[in-house]
């Protein structure tokens, strides 16, 4: 069997490493535009010495085979762990997450419009939500939908809420708990405990991409082909031909790069108004700015941190000298933020003064203090960001991933499989060892089809469902 990898993310990257236990009996290779394998999950040093990820990566699991393979890659002494700090900067103050349960903090204006929306869909339950727009008022109520849930949603998806299904949430959002918010209310404590990632782990050297960096250095280095950019794929002959000429024959094509560019290298023009109704996204601009110094105390212990308001682009910043000291040239003199810009036709940026209004932003919301504090700054666009949860998604892949799989090419990962829910690192890994699990030992695939068993529990390998 003569199995061909498109993209070497970590979903690319976990199929090559479940196939290679099975080079007796296949044939395998691994194609990746990109000089470095890694994807989203890459990290750079710019030139002042300062490593960047691309967007605020944080390492937790429901795997262990994806727990076992990150220390496989790192050693146990390879990562750092760490508690969650997140908050959300609103009002001229920092109040912490999950946002709802910590309303107390609110000037008293914005309290009692909350209190007041949380009341209402108490008393009066609002029908079954026909989007996520409508999912937020019937969770949260209009108050907290106007102070924080709207304004901030658009802020990271660049698409309104009310174009979004709400299928997706899952543990992605913290919902409404009014007895704990009475309770921090009248004895004014926080809550801070929710979440998937209240504890997480980071890599102590490299950023993100020294995870994947390791992964690749691993595999059989004869079946790995980066700098290879694929432009045409025929389905019919599984033929893959790349931009310098090569030609790669396939049985089966494990493909992890964007559905929507699938669609274009095949010629399958048919599927593109499905695909363009359907797998919305946004671009993700990533903005780095070294800093001299040290931060001021309220963000000493910070992890990142939520931006709702209009007086800054990001929607999202974290403090990346936390994560790892080795993630600035000397921690005794530099610390770090990186800040995120979402983008898509219904949020445009201008490229021209993103850098500058970030700084201005950062000055804005009291991330730093001069802009003297600035020592390097760094940018990167990345065209795919993030899968939008679009109202039509599902039924684009009800019909265009089983197109592909008639021809046996697989699409899997963040954006090959399109779901936002299941797009982590583990999950995109996960999906990498599922599909060739199934493809050559016939074990049915959870995580690319069945998000929300894939994200109930921590799941022994070989999996609980393939014991059965």
């Amino acid at each position: 069997m003569k199995i061909l990898v498109l993209g070497l993310g970590p979903c690319g990257l976990g199929a090559m490493r479940q196939a290679a236990h099975y080079l007796n009996n296949i044939s395998l290779m691994g194609l990746d535009r990109s000089t470095s394998a890694g994807g989203l999950a890459s990290s750079f040093v710019d030139h002042q010495g300062f490593t960047w990820d691309i967007g605020g990566h944080v390492q937790f699991s429901h795997y262990k085979y994806f727990d076992d393979a990150m220390i496989s890659f790192l050693g146990e002494d390879g990562w750092l762990h760490h508690e969650r700090e997140s908050w959300v900067w609103i009002r001229d103050r920092f109040i912490p997450y999950p946002f709802q349960n910590n309303i107390h903090r609110l000037p008293e204006d914005d309290l009692n419009k909350c209190l007041q929306g949380l009341l209402e869909i108490t008393k009066s339950p609002l029908p079954k939500p026909a989007n996520f727009q409508e999912w937020i008022h019937a969770t949260f109520g209009p108050g907290l939908a106007d102070v924080f849930m709207e304004p901030y949603n658009f802020k990271v998806w660049a698409h309104s809420p009310e174009l979004m299904n709400s299928v997706w949430v899952g543990e992605r959002v913290s919902v409404t708990d009014l007895g704990r918010v009475l309770k921090n209310l009248v004895y004014k404590t926080d809550d801070v405990s929710w979440g998937p990632n209240n504890t997480f782990q980071f890599p102590k050297r490299g950023g993100t991409g020294a995870i994947w960096k390791a992964c690749t250095n691993q595999l059989p280095q004869d079946k790995l082909r980066l700098g290879s950019k694929v432009v045409h794929i025929d389905l019919k002959k599984k033929i893959c031909t790349t931009d310098d000429g090569s030609t790669y024959q396939y049985d089966h094509l494990i493909s992890t790069i964007p559905l929507r560019e699938l669609i274009k290298i095949t010629g399958q023009t048919q599927l593109m108004p499905l695909a363009e109704k359907g797998l919305l996204y946004s671009a993700s601009n990533i903005i780095g700015l070294g800093l001299q110094g040290k931060p001021k105390d309220e963000l000493a212990k910070k992890c990142w941190m939520y931006f709702p308001e209009d007086n800054c682009p990001f929607y999202r910043v974290t403090v990346f000298s936390n994560y790892s000291p080795y993630n600035v040239p000397d921690i005794s003199k530099h610390w770090s933020l990186m800040c995120e810009v979402s983008e898509s036709s219904h949020k445009p940026v201008d490229h021209a003064t993103l850098m500058e209004s970030v700084i201005q932003g950062a000055l804005n919301t009291g991330l730093i203090a001069s802009r003297d504090e600035i020592i390097s700054t760094w940018s990167y666009h990345a065209p795919y960001g993030y899968p939008t949860p679009s109202l039509h998604r599902d039924e684009a892949l009800a019909e265009i991933i089983p197109f592909f799989e008639q021809f046996n090419v697989y699409s899997r990962g963040r954006f090959g499989m399109w779901k936002y829910e299941v797009s982590n690192q583990d999950h995109s890994f996960m999906q990498g060892v599922e599909i060739v699990e199934r493809l050559l030992n016939g074990r049915p695939e959870i995580t690319a089809f069945d998000a929300n068993h894939a994200n109930s529990q921590k799941h022994p390998w070989p999996f609980e469902r393939w014991q059965n």
